[in-house]
């Protein structure tokens, strides 16, 4: 008989299907209390708040005060809180002691170091040592010179250790003793007389004449190399050889590249500096390298004189005897000798370098073998009339090209004798270059200025802003001015004018400027000029409305303009 479903006795198969403990027993199991809130009584709202009575986990709240305080005393705990309590104020101690000992012990931001003594300057350019005289020392004065400047007859330079010429030098050095000027010597070393020791030695010892340019085995002169200046072969005959000789008849070339130059032109560096002597410019430093392959010259490509001919100095491009490359080297090798000999000593040049480059380290692109180069001819062209070129971008390209940190030589006896500027003019523009004024004793820029401007001259080639400032170079038609400045000092800006009448200080550069500056110095002439503002000493102009007289110099003082 078939069982009616309805009938069908229960044989738990619908449990085992749905499984125990499922949805339905755990909505059996919970149990929540369900709140009815009255709302609004007009609209008949209501709220609802539905929380767990038994079936929910319920909140955390902690440690009550009773269970906390059963480990107040507890000896675990409180050494524990002692432990920490002491840990953190070493700490904090300790912290602050390493922070004290690292202010004491870091080492301090250095004061810059003021300029060595030849780069103060000016330096006063005498005669020769035969020459000096008393007086001298007043001159020197005159300037407020750190260096007075003599030159060494070239006959004398590898005889300084005679006692004749040891007495003249010493009574040199005694002369400028108690004053703060110190000597300088002018010196010829490239070439000895015939009746030298060096030659005497080459004579009797082939292997000593490397020294010298000595030719043996030739029966007509080695090259048509010719006497500096002159019409002449350069070639000397001695017995049975040729010796160059560029210079005077009678006095033979030296290669100052020789080991035996070298230790011979070293020695009397030394000997100088241990006589008092505390500085060197040297003279002909373009011949100190010759080739050693004894070839002709080759006629110049721009010739300065179209009159003349083979048989003229002038003709040749002298590429053979002149510019040498790795003369940057030996020159170093001698400023090493100096500054070995006495940190305080310097060793430069007499005369335009020409190719500055040359003059540079081979090893250490954009360094001197030297200190303070001259080069250059804005000197000249500063005090022309009527400049051919811009007075900014001469000045610009005599910077660049002698090398952005060279502290250059400027020398004052390149001023024109009759130049229309104001000599003081000229000094004061000159003087706050990165450089060195080199006035001769004879020069107009000497006896046509007076101690007052190089008393200001030397006060502010004192300053930091001058020392260690930042050099920048601006314009306004005529006019030309640079800026000296350093941070957290007052700036110099130093205008000159170049014209015939007052010119407008309208300057673009690469710096802002502030309208208002104060007057520091200006040149002597300045208030003596027609049609132009009178200025005064600590008065307050606007640049832009500032008009610089004729013909003079004017030097305001300014804080630098600050740009957001």
């Amino acid at each position: 008989m078939v069982q009616d479903e309805k009938t069908a006795p229960n044989d738990g198969a619908d449990e085992q299907m749905l499984g125990s403990g499922g949805l339905e027993d755990k909505l059996a199991d919970r149990r929540d209390e369900v709140k009815f809130i009255k709302g609004d009584h007009q609209n008949g709202d209501a709220k609802i708040d539905i929380g767990a009575v038994n079936g929910g986990k319920p909140a955390f709240t902690g440690m009550s005060k009773e269970e906390l305080m059963k480990y107040a005393n507890d000896p675990f705990w409180v050494r524990l809180r002692w432990i920490f309590f002491v840990g953190f104020w070493a700490v904090w101690v300790g912290m602050l002691v390493g922070a004290i000992l690292i202010i004491i012990g870091a080492p301090k931001c250095a004061a810059p170091q003021p300029l060595p003594w030849y780069k103060r300057g000016p330096h006063a350019k005498f005669a020769s040592l035969e020459t000096c005289k008393p007086d001298d020392v007043q001159s020197a004065k005159k300037i407020h010179a750190a260096g007075a400047i003599y030159e060494l007859p070239a006959d004398l330079t590898y005889n300084v250790k005679k006692p004749e010429v040891e007495e003249q030098i010493k009574r040199l050095v005694a002369q400028y003793q108690g004053s703060d000027t110190r000597v300088i010597l002018d010196v010829t070393p490239n070439y000895v007389a015939k009746d030298s020791q060096l030659v005497q030695d080459a004579i009797a010892d082939p292997e000593k004449r490397s020294a010298f340019v000595w030719v043996t085995g030739k029966t007509t002169v080695p090259t048509n190399w010719l006497k500096v200046g002159g019409t002449r072969s350069a070639w000397e005959k001695v017995g049975d050889s040729y010796v160059l000789s560029q210079f005077q008849d009678g006095y033979y070339d030296l290669k100052m590249n020789s080991t035996l130059v070298r230790k011979e032109f070293g020695g009397v560096l030394k000997h100088l500096i241990s006589l008092g002597v505390e500085g060197f410019r040297l003279n002909n430093t373009k011949f100190f390298v010759l080739s050693e392959n004894l070839e002709d010259e080759f006629p110049s490509a721009a010739p300065k004189d179209l009159n003349q001919g083979p048989s003229d100095y002038g003709f040749y491009d002298h590429k053979q005897t002149t510019f040498q490359s790795g003369l940057g080297d030996v020159l170093y090798d001698y400023l090493s000798i100096v500054k070995n000999a006495s940190d305080e000593a310097f060793l430069s040049v007499a005369e335009d370098v020409i190719q500055p480059q040359v003059y540079q380290l081979s090893e250490v692109p954009g360094v001197n073998g030297i200190d303070l180069p001259m080069y250059g001819d804005f000197v000249k062209v500063l005090s022309k009339s009527k400049p051919e070129k811009s007075l900014q971008k001469d000045l610009e390209n005599t910077l660049f090209q002698a090398g952005n940190s060279s502290w250059l030589q400027w020398n004052f006896g390149d001023i024109y004798v009759d130049t229309p500027q104001d000599p003081s003019a000229l000094s004061l523009f000159l003087s706050l270059l990165p450089g060195v004024p080199v006035v001769p004793v004879d020069a107009i820029a000497y006896r046509n200025v007076t101690e007052e401007t190089y008393r200001q001259i030397e006060q502010l080639r004192k300053s930091a802003s001058y020392m260690h400032g930042e050099l920048k170079l601006f314009q306004a038609d005529s006019l030309v001015a640079y800026s000296r400045i350093k941070s957290g000092n007052p700036g110099y800006f130093v205008v000159f004018n170049p014209t015939d009448l007052p010119q407008s200080s309208n300057f673009t550069g690469p710096a802002e400027l502030p309208e208002k500056m104060t007057v520091s110095y200006f040149s002597e002439d300045y208030n003596n000029q027609d049609n132009s503002v009178k200025v005064g000493h600590a008065a307050k102009v606007n640049l832009k409305q500032l008009k610089v007289a004729p013909h003079s110099t004017i030097i305001l003082t300014y804080v630098p303009a600050t740009t957001e």
